[in-house]
């Protein structure tokens, strides 16, 4: 039996959502082992003052728990 962990990250992008999510995804690897599902659950946008946008993502990332022995 497994137990898993969930957390919530958010990633962002000058492009596209689907960039900044997959950024989340290489980032969140980079640091936590076991990365399992990835799941995005909210998708908006951050409207700079000077017209620029900003794709955000949030995503819910499970990972095996190992526990301390």
């Amino acid at each position: 039996m497994s137990v898993y962990k969930l957390i919530d990250i958010v990633g962002t992008s000058s492009n596209s959502w689907e960039e900044a999510a997959a950024e989340a995804v290489r980032t969140v690897r980079r640091t936590i082992r076991d990365v399992r599902v990835a799941e995005v659950v909210k998708q908006d946008l951050h409207l700079e003052d000077d017209g620029g946008i900003t794709y955000r993502s949030r995503l819910q990332v499970s990972f095996k728990y190992e526990a301390d022995s």
